[in-house]
């Protein structure tokens, strides 16, 4: 079955306006600051979806592409004036960045009560990749129960997800990584493989869920995968001007239990949750 991310997107998005509404009504407008650095298709297309999607909730949302030359001193300079810019709730320095920074140190830098991306280990928000595989993995367990397909009706979500054998394909700073500490913040034990990993193809095709977070093609395919796995795709790659997942959908579509398609799959997903956290952020004044 085909997991829908722009139905569960919208879902998300409708309860967010009614929140974005309240916010107005004392003088808050949701405001997401979006410093830019690197210019590649999946990054832009990503930045894309963003500023749709801001713009249905009713909230604000700069894209920051003005120096992509921009110094490390520089950089935690604009970062520390926007900390203390009250008018702004969210703030993103969109990754991956440019080898010349170091990493952590342009995360930390921006305040916790700030930090919507979830990347410093004090952040007051979870990582939104993260949150939209689980977001998706729950929808998974209702679709589950309400179709009977198991005996599962005495367990919770989360008891659920620690029964599964889950596997994670890469390991990535922006997807993999993210998406293997929310799954273990949930108390699960997810395997972690990447191509060099011993028996790989084993691996995956023992797994009840996989989370496919490379961006090549063909990572995953219907040799190596048993029937009804839950599948979902996260990697990106760009193919003949297109955006392209980790697997053929034609190719896994009538083996895997449920999948996501790519694209609108994870993606709508991703940028509800950033939305939700943006929302959080501008509450939280309160």
């Amino acid at each position: 079955m085909k997991i829908d991310g722009k139905t569960i997107a919208s879902e998300i998005l409708e309860d967010l306006k009614i929140r974005v509404k309240k916010l107005k009504t004392k003088g808050v407008v949701p405001h997401l600051y979006v410093i830019l650095l690197i210019n590649d298709p999946s990054t832009l297309s990503y930045i894309k979806q963003k500023k749709i999607k801001s713009e249905q909730l009713g909230a604000k949302i700069t894209i920051d592409d003005s120096n992509p030359d921009i110094s490390t001193e520089e950089l935690l300079k604009k970062i520390e004036k926007l900390n203390m810019d009250k008018s702004i709730h969210g703030i993103i320095v969109q990754k991956p960045l440019p080898s010349r920074f170091d990493d952590a140190k342009i995360t930390n830098a921006i305040s916790a009560e700030k930090d919507v991306d979830g990347f410093r280990k004090d952040s007051k928000f979870g990582i939104p990749v993260g949150l939209a595989v689980l977001e998706i993995l729950s929808r998974v367990y209702e679709q589950i129960i309400k179709e009977q397909r198991t005996k599962i009706k005495e367990l919770s979500f989360k008891d659920w997800i620690k029964s599964q054998k889950i596997t994670v394909i890469g390991k990535g700073q922006t997807a993999g990584g993210p998406i293997i500490r929310t799954l273990q913040n949930l108390g699960t034990s997810p395997f972690v493989v990447s191509s060099k990993t011993d028996s790989l193809e084993d691996v995956i095709k023992n797994s009840d869920v996989i989370v496919s977070a490379v961006g090549k093609a063909n990572i995953v395919n219907k040799k190596n995968i048993k029937k009804g796995a839950i599948l979902i795709g996260v990697g990106m790659h760009t193919e003949g001007g297109k955006l392209k997942g980790d697997y053929e959908e034609s190719d896994i579509e009538n083996i895997a239990g449920f999948y996501t398609p790519t694209p609108g799959g994870v993606g709508p997903v991703n940028v509800s949750c950033l939305m939700k956290n943006l929302v959080i952020a501008s509450e939280m004044i309160y």
